[in-house]
């Protein structure tokens, strides 16, 4: 399978990768949360080419995870803010500060820590049940069919179903 059709398949961890897939759209989202919001800006901190910059800003934008927002009257220029899609990407990149801080961080402890604002606590992202409110981990989920696992070509009923009785 080619890179450009992962996303066109039934798997939420493809589609995912389809926009998320490379190490500088996450260091753009890393930065966008951490608030930074304007072109030349995200270039000083990432170091990262104009070109790929500017593919990586405009993915983003067409996916709807941050919006474009003119800051100066005369000449057009932007900032790049999150979206509310974007904002729920947050979690995402939690679990991957917290999965790096344990594996990662060469017994230097984690570059930056992160404290709640309502209570001031340092804080250190947990899975849980939003039922039963257990923490999860892999060997705690049993992954199963959804409804929205349906192959190109297939249709979402049985032909056969139709026919019978």
């Amino acid at each position: 399978m080619k890179w450009k059709n992962v996303g066109k398949q039934p798997c939420s961890i493809g589609r995912s990768l389809s926009v998320l897939g490379d190490r500088w759209t996450l260091l753009v989202l890393r930065n966008a949360f951490m608030g930074v919001r304007r072109f030349d800006d995200f270039q000083a901190v990432l170091g990262v080419t104009r070109h790929v910059l500017s593919d990586r800003l405009k993915r983003l934008v067409d996916s709807n995870i941050l919006k474009k927002v003119p800051y100066q009257g005369r000449q057009e220029r932007f900032e790049y803010r999150l979206t509310e899609k974007g904002h729920e990407l947050h979690p995402v990149l939690m679990a991957l500060v917290t999965w790096g801080d344990k594996w990662m961080d060469e017994g230097r402890g984690p570059p930056i820590i992160y404290q709640h604002k309502s209570c001031g606590h340092q804080i250190t992202p947990i899975f849980v049940c939003p039922e039963c409110k257990e923490q999860i981990t892999s060997r705690d989920v049993i992954p199963m069919a959804g409804p929205g696992l349906i192959f190109e070509g297939e249709d979402s009923e049985d032909e056969n179903s139709t026919n019978a009785g």
